[in-house]
């Protein structure tokens, strides 16, 4: 009896919620994507090797133009790990009876406060106590201290809006997605399938890249010298 009560409750999603199981179905895919690419790996890439070296260099590229050959080689595995998951979760939102968890906002709340955390964490790293410069303006003398503290706040009010506009904006734009495909499908059932899949795809290849765009941003203001 306990059993099926335990059975109802996952299945009414009371214990699991779509977007845990599918977060976590989509790491574990990549997971295996990992090893499966690792063990396979040639001098000359086909298939699978030949579409993961496609990503890895379009966002190695973008990490290392925007924060520095140096701090790129460390920042690359987060970003490219937040791209990937975000991208494969948008994905599995257009296969029927899949959501996409990036659909949610806890799923991409738990993206952004990392993304957050280490930007101050790499800040803080690299510019130690100096590292307050980057929230008191161009202008920094005794004569400006009301200018400074009016920086410092607005600039410290900026960097707690990071993680909430990054939250909404992938949240806002994935669940206007699933929004607009339903909205095809009913007033063209017979040509909406080509259209849906090709906007579908469109928008999560775009979705994935700003969040991962955005992430490189903050994190390369973060670590280069105040102006």
């Amino acid at each position: 009896m306990e059993e099926v009560l335990l059975m109802d409750l996952i299945v009414n999603k009371e214990i699991i919620p779509h977007n845990v199981s599918h977060a976590f179905l989509a790491s574990g895919l990549l997971i295996a994507l990992a090893l499966v690419v690792r063990g396979s790996i040639q001098l000359i890439p086909k298939g699978i090797q030949n579409f993961m070296e496609v990503l890895i260099e379009a966002i190695w590229k973008l990490v290392d133009e925007n924060i520095g050959h140096h701090w790129s080689r460390q920042l690359f595995p987060f970003i490219m790990t937040i791209f990937i998951f975000i991208l494969l979760c948008n994905f599995m939102g257009l296969v029927p009876g899949f959501t996409a968890a990036t659909a949610n906002v806890n799923t991409n709340a738990a993206m952004a406060i990392p993304v957050f955390l280490a930007t101050h964490f790499y800040g803080i790293r690299v510019h130690g106590i100096h590292y307050i410069n980057h929230f008191l303006g161009p202008i920094r003398k005794p004569a400006a201290i009301i200018l400074m503290l009016l920086m410092f706040f607005v600039e410290v009010i900026g960097h707690i809006a990071r993680p909430l506009t990054l939250t909404v904006r992938l949240f806002g734009n994935m669940t206007g997605k699933h929004i607009i495909l339903i909205v095809l499908g009913v007033i063209a059932p017979f040509l909406a399938p080509a259209v849906i899949l090709g906007l579908g795809v469109l928008v999560s290849v775009v979705q994935a890249f700003v969040f991962a765009l955005l992430a490189t941003l903050y994190l390369a203001g973060a670590v280069e010298h105040a102006h």
